[in-house]
């Protein structure tokens, strides 16, 4: 059992809707290579319906495969990036195969380079699968991704606390999350205490916004303790004479864009044009498809 169906806490779409709305900060925090080399001047394009064609067509379960991403490098070619979050708390045996999977499927079908990059969220030390070998009969193949395992930066909590990324308050969340795992009075403290620094680290009001997003979705707290937090950021809101959007007032916000997100789906708008009429993500918005197709 995943730790996410433990608990009720949903570690996928949190993570997949952040990586569309700062894709750019994504690769700069976790992949600063790749960012270097990507033409930002152009394009980028989120391909998530094609992706899931992909997955139906591989019969792989859909949360193995989140975000597929158009990109153009500083030479003029065309890239497709293919973000893999897994965040189960045990090992996945056929992890790397999927993955394998994906790329050559993908590159067949687009006749393009194809880049497959895996964000590990579980809390196996020593599981780190990157790379797929099978081999018969002098007939093998080879084949290696980067991977970034979150674990890893439990001991560099002071560089991220000082970073300005926001994907280090992702990545502290993340941590924190699953360390308060039925411990939700230092979940509480915690979801604070990473609300309040979001102030001091000059992001815009909308960044704020989406991190308090972030942190309320993934750092789920039962309703008292929930009340109980919303009461001391108000309290602190006013001593620091700041706007502190209530965790209330957000969620009302969200439930009125995705009230327009469904009516539009009912008329077979597409995702990209809700996308952008609503300001929610193409992943938001996915989610939504599927509650509706399920009801």
């Amino acid at each position: 059992m995943t730790e996410q169906n433990a608990e009720n806490t949903d570690y996928d779409n949190p993570w997949k809707t952040f990586i569309e709305l700062y894709f750019r900060d994504f690769l700069t925090f976790f992949f600063p290579d790749i960012e270097t080399d990507i033409d930002w001047s152009q394009p980028v394009r989120f391909l998530d319906k094609e992706l899931q064609k992909i997955v139906r067509d591989a019969e792989i379960p859909k949360r193995y495969a989140d975000k597929l991403v158009e990109v153009h490098r500083l030479d003029g070619e065309k890239t497709l990036v293919i973000c893999h979050i897994e965040v189960q708390s045990q090992e996945e045996g056929n992890f790397a195969a999927r993955m394998y999977s994906y790329n050559y499927r993908l590159h067949d079908r687009y006749d393009c380079p194809v880049v497959s990059l895996a964000i590990l969220g579980d809390d196996r030390p020593t599981w780190r699968p990157n790379t797929f070998h099978e081999e018969l009969w002098g007939c093998s193949i080879d084949f290696e991704f980067p991977i970034v395992k979150l674990s890893d930066y439990e001991p560099q909590w002071t560089s991220l606390e000082t970073s300005r990324n926001p994907f280090a308050v992702v990545v502290m969340a993340h941590l924190k999350t699953k360390e308060t795992h039925n411990q939700p009075i230092e979940r509480k403290r915690w979801r604070y205490y990473l609300t309040t620094m979001l102030y001091d680290r000059g992001y815009s009001e909308q960044d704020i916004l989406e991190l308090q997003y972030f942190l309320d979705w993934l750092m789920n707290l039962p309703e008292e303790l929930e009340n109980q937090l919303q009461t001391e950021l108000k309290t602190f809101e006013e001593a620091r004479r700041m706007r502190y959007v209530a965790s209330w007032e957000r969620k009302a916000r969200l439930e009125a864009k995705q009230e327009i997100a469904l009516k539009m789906l009912s008329r077979n708008v597409d995702l990209e044009t809700i996308a952008e009429f609503t300001g929610l993500s193409i992943a938001e918005i996915q989610a939504l498809q599927s509650q509706q197709q399920d009801q």
